[in-house]
């Protein structure tokens, strides 16, 4: 399959999964209001409800940006490092962007990357110290155009507008559920629905909020392999750079959490940031060289049983997907 195959048919899929929850969920909650609007009482929720959510959102999105600087201890980076300026810059430029996203270091042994910013803060790139240590310059190379890919695709809009959605229609389930459950007790009836039905409302919306978050994730998935594209395709012998550093964190991570078991508690907590999940594991196996651990990885069927469950794609998966951006 060529690279422009590729990106269409990932792109199709990326458009057709955001158009079905929009879509659906769309249709669901404006059934619910409609049905259940008449209701002050039950109104007043479901308005609230759709407040909450979207305040809650906004919130996180103006928020985020400090909160993870003050868990990932990211600052500028110092002058020994100011090649990393030059690197990003560069690939800013290839990819088109009008501002280059700012540098910064997370003070962290475990070797990963991540992007995060919005309008007000402005856009950033920061590695870890472990990166820098552990990868040579081409592969960083790789790591830092694929969050450039992020920040060119707006990946932390995007994946916030569709987040809403589904957020919503599981906290409607549970104030339904919750509504309908305490009117039971008081012996109360609304005129368009019974405590009963509410309850059994309620349980469906959560379930159908649970499913529509694992779109969510699938969407999630999808947007790594579009910025590990934008990677092999801005850097020259790009797809073997970012398959050689995706192997090389696996492997560093591992050896880090062997020497200091702990050190991973603080960097795991945001991993839907991180270029890699930083809990994944080899099993032990021991290797001779970095392309080995390359072959391995992509000779597995299923390195992630639970990828459904995943933020980020199956590495097998995901190093087999690169091949086809190898010139």
């Amino acid at each position: 399959m060529s690279e422009r195959s590729t990106l269409l048919r990932l792109k199709m899929n990326m458009y057709a999964t955001i158009a079905l929850i929009i879509s659906v969920s769309t249709l669901l909650l404006t059934a619910i209001f409609y049905a259940l609007i008449p209701d002050v009482d039950i109104g007043v929720l479901l308005y609230g409800s759709l407040v909450f959510i979207i305040f809650i959102h906004i919130i996180q999105w103006l928020l985020g940006p400090k909160i993870i600087e003050a868990m990932y201890r990211t600052k500028p980076i110092p002058p020994d490092l100011s090649w990393l300026n030059d690197l990003v810059s560069n690939i800013a430029i290839k990819s088109g962007l009008r501002r280059v996203p700012k540098v910064m270091i997370a003070n962290i042994d475990v070797p990963n990357a991540f992007a995060y910013g919005n309008v007000f803060t402005g856009y950033k790139v920061a590695v870890t110290r472990g990166l820098l240590d552990n990868l040579p310059r081409d592969e960083v190379e790789a790591v830092v155009a694929h969050e450039v890919g992020h920040i060119k695709h707006r990946d932390v809009e995007v994946m916030m507008i569709i987040s809403i959605l589904p957020a919503l229609i599981y906290w409607l389930g549970q104030v339904l559920y919750r509504y309908g459950f305490l009117s039971g007790l008081a012996g109360r009836r609304e005129r368009n629905a019974s405590p009963l039905i509410m309850v059994l409302l309620g349980m469906g919306l959560i379930a159908i909020g649970f499913i529509f978050n694992l779109f969510v994730l699938h969407v999630s998935r999808l947007r790594e392999y579009y910025a590990d594209s934008h990677a092999a395709t801005v850097v020259n012998r790009g797809a073997l750079k970012l398959q050689r550093a995706l192997a090389r964190i696996i492997v560093a991570s591992e050896g880090v959490r062997r020497m200091r078991p702990n050190s991973l508690t603080s960097i795991s907590k945001f991993k839907a940031l991180l270029i890699s999940d930083p809990e994944l594991r080899l099993g032990g196996r021991r290797f001779y060289d970095i392309d080995e651990v390359v072959e391995y990885i992509k000779s597995v069927r299923s390195f992630t049983p639970l990828e459904i469950f995943s933020t980020h794609p199956d590495p097998a998966k995901r190093l087999r997907f690169l091949d086809r951006f190898k010139r």
